[in-house]
Order: C-alpha cells, then sequence, then structure tokens
C-alpha cells in the first residue's frame, strides 16, 4: 500500500480559471477498431495456448458451462461491442452470459469468489449479463483493459446453444504509438522494451495521464512525474502534461497543498491523499515541462502554486534542516514494507529545491533563487551530517539506522553525493545488497536513472534487462505495477487478482533507453 496522509476534514479549494484551461486542453482520443486475433485456451498454470483460429469462432455452440477465450495479439484499452447469435432449437430462454477480462492470461483463470484483498474487488474485470433475445449486438459500457477476453456460458436452456459471430474493441488514446520512431542504437531486447514501454504509456495517456487503464485510472502526481518525461522523449504531447498540471494546481487544500492525486469522473475533485514527496514532485514535473516546451507562460501562472509546496513542506524539519523521523505515513518513496523513508525525505527535498532555484533563475527572481540556494546547502550539510554513515560509507536512515536502496539512490539524484563519490556509493550498494531493497518499477526507475547519472551506464543496461527484461521473460506486453523478481505474483493488496499490470510508472525505460541512445550518440 502507498503510506498516505488522509484529511477526512479537509477543505477544498478551485481555482476556476485553472481548471476551465485545463478543460479546454482535454484532448479528443484517437479511436482504432481492433479485432481478436486467435481463439486461446487458459490452463491451470495460468498460459494461454491456440485452439483454433479466429474464422472458427462463429461455428463453436456454446452451451451451459462452456467458453471460448479470445486473444487481441497485444493489450488493449477500450469499449466492446460483439455479436451473438443462437444455435439448435428457437431460443425459449434468456442467455445467460459472463465476459471476463484479463491484462495477462492468468487473470482468466482466476475465481473471482475467491479474492480476499483489501481493495474492492469492482476492479476485477467481469460482466454477468441476460440476453433475452438472439441474434443480438452488444455493446458493453464499461471500458476494459485486456488482452485476453473470456465468453462463458453460465446457462441457456437444454434447447439452444450461444454462438460468438463477430467480436471488436473500440480502442482509444491520446495518441498513436505508430507515430514514435523506435530507438535503434540496441539489440532486440531493449528494443521489444522500448516497445512494451511505449504501448504501456499509450495506454496510459487518455484524457490525462492515467496511473493504470485497468486500476485506479486516476492521475497521480508521482506517475506524472515519470510519464511526462518519457512523454517528451516520444510522443511529446505537451498539452496533455499542461492540462494535469493545471488540474493539480486549480484543484488544492484550501492551504494550497497540492493532492497526491485527483479524480477525473464525474467531476474533477481532488482527493483527501496526500503526501510529502508527490506534493513537492509539482516543482519537478514544472520545471521538466518548461525544459521540454519551453512555454514561460505557463511557467509563470504555475509557479506560485509549485513554491507553495516548498513553503508547506518546511513544517517537516527541525531547527537543524532535518526531516523529522515518525512521520513516514505522509511520503511514499516504494512500497517496501519496513523502509524507513526519513534519509529519502530529505533527499527528495533536496532534489526538489534543485528545482525550484533552477524556475527562480528562468523567472528573473534572484533574491528567491539565492534564498532556496541557502537552504539547499543547509539541508545538504544537515544529510551528510545526519544521515551519511563513514564506517559503512553509505547513508542510513531513521533511528534504528537502516541501510537501503532507496536512501543511496535519491541522496545520488539529489546531488548530495556527486562524481565519483556517487558512483562509489551506487557501487558500494549494489555490492551490500541490503535487505531494505526495491520492489516497484518506480523505484527501479530512480535507481537505473542514478546508476545513469553517477556514469554507471553499461550496469544501467544490464539492470534493465534484469528488471524490466525479466516483466518481458514472464510474457509482459505493457510493464506492471509491481514486479519483484524473486516473486513475480506479489501484490500489494493481498491478491494479484487486482494488480494493474499496465501501469505509468513502468514505461520509463522508453525515457531511459533514449537518454542513452542520446547521449551515445553525442560523445
Amino acid at each position: 500500500m502507498a503510506a498516505v496522509s488522509i484529511d477526512l476534514d479537509m477543505k477544498r479549494v478551485t481555482n476556476e480559471a485553472f481548471v476551465e484551461k485545463a478543460k479546454g486542453l482535454e484532448p479528443k482520443l484517437k479511436e482504432k477498431r481492433i479485432k481478436p486475433v486467435k481463439l486461446v485456451s487458459v490452463g491451470k498454470d495460468g498460459k494461454a495456448v491456440p485452439r483454433a483460429e479466429i474464422c472458427e469462432m462463429g461455428s463453436i455452440a456454446l452451451k451451459k458451462g462452456e467458453s471460448i477465450v479470445l486473444d487481441f495479439g497485444d493489450h488493449q484499452v477500450g469499449y466492446i461491442s460483439l455479436k451473438l447469435k443462437s444455435l439448435g432449437s428457437p431460443q425459449d430462454a434468456p442467455a445467460y452470459l459472463r465476459f471476463k477480462f484479463g491484462e495477462r492470461s492468468k487473470e482468466i483463470r482466476e475465481n473471482s469468489g475467491d479474492y480476499n484483498g483489501w481493495i474492492s474487488r469492482g476492479w476485477i474485470q467481469e460482466e454477468y449479463i441476460h440476453v433475452d433475445v438472439l441474434p443480438a449486438w452488444l455493446h458493453l459500457p464499461r471500458r476494459y483493459a485486456f488482452r485476453y477476453m473470456e465468453i462463458y456460458v453460465v446457462d441457456t436452456s437444454l434447447k439452444f446453444q450461444v454462438a460468438v459471430e463477430a467480436v471488436e474493441c473500440r480502442a482509444v488514446s491520446a495518441v498513436d504509438i505508430e507515430k514514435v520512431e523506435p530507438v535503434s542504437a540496441f539489440g532486440p531486447v531493449l528494443r521489444q522494451m522500448d516497445r512494451v514501454s511505449l504501448r504501456t504509456l499509450q495506454n496510459c495517456m487518455q484524457s490525462v495521464f492515467e496511473d493504470g487503464p485497468k486500476r485506479d485510472r486516476r492521475l497521480w502526481l508521482g506517475d506524472l512525474r515519470l510519464q511526462a518525461l518519457a512523454n517528451y522523449a516520444t510522443f511529446q504531447n505537451y498539452d496533455l502534461v499542461k492540462r494535469c498540471m493545471y488540474l493539480f494546481a486549480g484543484l488544492t487544500r484550501d492551504d494550497g497543498a497540492i493532492g497526491a492525486c485527483l479524480f477525473i469522473e464525474p467531476e474533477y475533485l481532488v482527493d483527501d491523499t496526500f503526501m510529502f514527496d508527490y506534493s513537492l514532485f509539482f516543482l519537478s514535473v514544472l520545471k521538466d515541462y518548461y525544459e521540454a516546451a519551453k512555454d514561460k507562460e505557463t511557467l509563470i501562472e504555475l509557479w506560485p502554486s509549485a513554491y507553495r509546496q516548498i513553503e508547506l513542506s518546511r513544517r517537516y524539519f527541525d531547527e537543524k534542516a532535518v526531516v523529522r523521523d515518525g512521520e513516514s505515513n505522509w511520503c511514499f518513496v516504494d512500497w517496501k514494507e519496513g523502509l524507513n523513508k526519513q534519509a529519502s525525505a530529505q533527499a527528495i527535498y533536496i532534489y526538489t529545491l534543485n528545482a525550484g532555484i533552477v524556475l527562480a533563475e528562468i523567472l528573473s527572481l534572484p533574491a528567491l533563487a539565492a534564498e532556496l540556494e541557502e537552504e539547499r546547502t543547509r539541508c545538504v550539510k544537515a544529510a551528510l551530517d545526519y544521515f551519511w554513515d563513514q564506517e559503512q560509507k553509505v547513508f542510513v536512515s531513521g533511528e534504528e539506522r537502516q541501510v537501503s536502496y532507496a536512501s543511496q539512490v535519491w541522496m545520488v539524484l539529489a546531488g548530495v553525493k556527486k562524481g565519483e563519490e556517487a558512483r562509489a556509493l551506487m557501487n558500494r550498494i549494489m555490492e551490500l545488497k541490503p535487505k531494505m531493497g526495491m520492489v516497484t518499477p518506480y523505484m527501479n526507475h530512480h535507481f537505473t536513472e542514478a546508476l545513469i547519472l553517477c556514469g554507471e551506464k553499461e550496469k544501467a543496461v544490464g539492470y534493465m534487462k534484469y528488471y524490466w527484461g525479466g516483466m518481458l521473460e514472464q510474457g509482459a506486453d505493457t510493464f506492471w505495477e509491481l514486479y519483484n523478481p524473486d516473486d513475480p505474483e506479489e501484490s500489494p493488496y493481498g491478491s494479484s487478482a487486482v494488480n494493474s499490470y499496465c501501469h505509468a510508472w513502468s514505461c520509463t525505460p522508453a525515457y531511459l533507453l533514449r537518454k542513452l541512445e542520446y547521449e551515445k550518440e553525442n560523445v
């Protein structure tokens, strides 16, 4: 579970001008008609094997307890229409059908009745429908995220059977993957990784940058930061990033705090979830956007909202410029159980101060830039004095002086350690292999980016092959919300049935590979 701070009594404030700007930037979604490519069977091991050619579908008579599974060949996000008919004697009862959708084939085998996770089973993509009269066209009202679709006959009468004549998906996205040039400077594994990353990003780019098209279908600020970086390197849809920034700045708590996530339907609404790191990352998103789009008008308008996150975050620090421990419920960092986040929070604050300094200089605010630089210097000194363990040559976190990957990674990304010191630190933590590891593609992205930053590019590529390549070996055609190489079926929710297998924060190989490709070409 993401560690969160929930304020049930919060007061919300809406900046109507910002929200109106966001509404004006809503994209017209691109649509594409996709048909299934084959019929498959899913074994007890959850793996799909060919069953029949798709042209045979209409001749398969389905009676009570029988089903067909359609493979659409790749991950889709969209709306399903299908044409059904009856075979045998005249239809003398409703056809009672179940439709089940899976991003992975294993989801087709999972019994929703056995689900015992702690988030709503409503996220399981399963529908029960009565069809009174056949033949009929059915247009399922919900949007689904899937590759596999099962059509199961719960019941008919003894006199007739059901056949499926046609099925199609009206796939939707704000962008077109075919307009992006693939990476070319790498081998087949990394090229496949790039394609899967692009597919992941494309299917999360809807009316906003969703965290996952299966679940939660919301706009999360931490995900947006990484999606935006990948988008700048690929689809270059600047307006969608701009729209999301205006929504975050336009829907805040009454003290100006920017929420961790927003609801888009039935109305725009900031959730009651607030995170120290996610709120601060609004500065990073704004800086990255300006550097990509050179849109100074937006920078000027959104700067007060961004700077307000620095002002609000100062309350978490003591007189020595050290972020207080014991309040880790307001900082995410990673899902790793038992992770102490104090050192990471300190580094993330410095990381966003860096962005604030850059933006203040661009906006010709020299006094504020100097003030932020002084604050950064104090926070870096505090990080070195309080968190650096001279004997172990690593950063520690919390009263128990925990050693984790996250603490080292964020201190490197924040520039607390630079150059050869940063390289030595990253190599040191890889040698130590601390028990406090990483579990999300989100944290693994930052680990990989820290390797690139300190010059360990070959190790970064090797790690990408190990981590994202591990998902490819598991058959991923989009990258997942969570992947633990030691336990691929791990779930933060108590059941993998509600895991998201197309998730925003896992799309970054498309960005990282292009970054490496650019540096390789410009050495």
